[in-house]
Parts: C-alpha cells; sequence; structure tokens
C-alpha cells in the first residue's frame, strides 16, 4: 500500500498541528520506541525496506547491539520525559509511532511501581504527544489483557476484561484511553491484542509464553526441556514473521477501516504437548518434562483460543504460519544457528 500523507485531524480545532510535505512524498516518517524488545528490531527491518532506512527511527536507552546500530537510524529516547519526546517528533518530523515501550507480565509483577510508569505513565505522554501532533499511533496490547472472568474458548474482540497483572490492567488501560482519545479528539489509534510470539532471532526472557520460544533451543542442544505449564495448558500464539508483517498491515490500513481501535490477532492455538509432539517429528528422542510454577496461574487466566474474525474481516488479516510450518522454521533456522 502506498503511503498517501497525514489524515485530516477530525478532533478539537486550536490545538497545534505539523503536517510535512516532504513527507508525503518520501513515506511516512516512522518513530519505534522499545526498539530492543521482541518486535522492534524486526519491525524496524520490514518498515526501511517499505519506506527507506532513514525514515524509520529505532529509539531505546541502552547502547544498541552491532546489527541494530548499523542496520539504520537508532537514537536515545526516554519515553517519560514528554519535552524530550516533543523536541524528538518536532526535529525528526515524526508522522507515525509505534510504541513498544513496556515492562512485561513476569517482570511487571517483580515490579508494579515501574511497570505502572512504563506501562501507564508514558502511554499517557505518547497519547498526548501524538494527539498534539496529529501523529498515527499503534501500541501494541496482549493477550494478558483478558481475566479468569472473560470468555477463554473462543476470547472475542469485546468482552468482559478484568486482567489479573499489572501488565494486562496497563494494556486495559491502553487500550480504553486510546479509544476515547480516537472518539474525543480524532486521535488515530489503532492497537492488536497479539498472542504469545515466537521468534528464532530472540531468546526466551522467562516470560509466560515463552516456553514455546524455550523448548526449541533446549531440544536442539539438549534434546531434553522441562516445561514450566502444565502439558495441557492452551495459550495463542504466532511466529515472528506473521506478527511483523500484521502490525505493517495493520499501520497502513485506511482509518475507515478500522470498527473498532483495537482488534484481536493470532495464527494458532497449542498445548505445551502439542507443540512437543510436532517436534518430536523432528527430534524423535527429545524429552519433556512439566514443572508448573507461578507462569502456571497467570497461564490459566488468559485466552486459550483467540477470536481475531473482526481483524480478518474488517483489515483482511490472514496469518501464514500454522504449527507445522512454524516447528520446521523454527528447527531449520536454530540448528543453522548452533550447527546442529
Amino acid at each position: 500500500m502506498a503511503w498517501s500523507g497525514r489524515l485530516v485531524h477530525r478532533g478539537v480545532p486550536g490545538i497545534a498541528r505539523c503536517f510535512h510535505a516532504s513527507s508525503v512524498a518520501n513515506g511516512p516518517r516512522v518513530l519505534i520506541t522499545g526498539v530492543q524488545g521482541q518486535l522492534g528490531a524486526p519491525l524496524a527491518e520490514e518498515l526501511r525496506k517499505k519506506y527507506g532506512r532513514d525514515n524509520v527511527i529505532a529509539t531505546g536507552r541502552r547502547f544498541p547491539d552491532a546489527e541494530l546500530e548499523a542496520s539504520g537510524p537508532y537514537k536515545f529516547l526516554d519515553v517519560m520525559n514528554m519535552d524530550m519526546m516533543r523536541q524528538f517528533v518536532v526535529d525528526h518530523r515524526i508522522d507515525w509511532v509505534v510504541h513498544f515501550s513496556a515492562l512485561l507480565s513476569v517482570i511487571g509483577e517483580s515490579n508494579v511501581p515501574l511497570a505502572i510508569q512504563i506501562n501507564i505513565e508514558s502511554v499517557h505522554n505518547m497519547l498526548e504527544l501524538c494527539k498534539n501532533y496529529n501523529l498515527r499511533l499503534f501500541l501494541p496490547s496482549t493477550i494478558g489483557a483478558f481475566g479468569p472472568t472473560s470468555p477463554r474458548n473462543p476470547t472475542p474482540d469485546l468482552c468482559i476484561q478484568r486482567p489479573r497483572t499489572i501488565y494486562g490492567v496497563a494494556k486495559v488501560h491502553a487500550e480504553l484511553m486510546g479509544e476515547y482519545y480516537n472518539h474525543r479528539f480524532g486521535l488515530d489509534f489503532r492497537s492488536a491484542r497479539f498472542p504469545g510470539v515466537i521468534s528464532a532471532d530472540t531468546m526466551p526472557g522467562g516470560g509466560t509464553t515463552d516456553y514455546a520460544v524455550a523448548i526449541f533451543h533446549d531440544a536442539i542442544q539438549t534434546g531434553k526441556f522441562e516445561c514450566y505449564l502444565r502439558p495441557d495448558t492452551r495459550l495463542p500464539m504466532m511466529y515472528l514473521p506473521d506478527c511483523i508483517r500484521a502490525t505493517v498491515e495493520m499501520l497502513e490500513a485506511p482509518d475507515e477501516d478500522w470498527k473498532l481501535r483495537t482488534y484481536n490477532i493470532t495464527a494458532m492455538s497449542f498445548t505445551p504437548e502439542e507443540i512437543a509432539e510436532e517436534l518430536k517429528k523432528h527430534i524423535p528422542n527429545l524429552e519433556v518434562t512439566y514443572k508448573p510454577d507461578d507462569r502456571q496461574q497467570i497461564a490459566d487466566t488468559w485466552p486459550e483460543v483467540f477470536d481475531d474474525s473482526g481483524a480478518r474481516n474488517d483489515l483482511g488479516w490472514n496469518h501464514e504460519y500454522d504449527l507445522a510450518k512454524m516447528v520446521e522454521t523454527m528447527v531449520t533456522r536454530l540448528r543453522q544457528k548452533y550447527g546442529k
């Protein structure tokens, strides 16, 4: 889809707006926060292919690794510092913002005050920033935005949401605030509730769904894996390339196609036992044991199957990787990595 320039603001008059004539000709200028997480660098790479290396500015608070630094512009940005963000948006003539900065579920539970700062207060900053400069804002949500009273199989776009983690509570807050800013001020807010995301490029970080990444590394290196969830724990998942493509498609979709401001997105649902059986087709001697820990309590409150028919019908979303194709691809990639 070709870049067609910035949408005309529909909200309150008298608020400063910026319209970049150069952006219309050269493609959108995209700011990605929290780029050193699982999704940031792959998304930056994909957007740079489409819109140019220098039009996508990756930001974070740590030194970038060599690959990230070589791939395109990387800048320090503190999402808690509103003055810094205002100057950044103006200096770099930003059109779209992808706000990835967040503490995930397990880490957030270990430091709730910090999670409130990063996952809630930074969202307030980003909403105000994008409202005042008429920027398109994509802010991902999560399966963790649902709770034990939500329907779990399937979980629709619209239903009761009472999460039991600060990560989930913050994401529900962000969804509702984004919807409010869209309704009240005309902010072009977009969000997708992602499931567990599986990638060969990043190491598992200990999150609730990260067993589905760790199992590949352990299986290929040692032939053994101890899972921290029960074998019958079903959760929605998707492979990273599908997740990145979904994000790009949702960024580019015409605003009028967005019947909701937040959609479920998924590709498959499986249990630890099911992914282990699929993996055994490639590693027949794999031994899997189960020792549930505190992450089981989190998983038991999350959806088992996502209903993403809204995104499929309204935005044309469709996944490419099912369980079998994802497992085959992961095994091939990681065998090359480990020389096995």
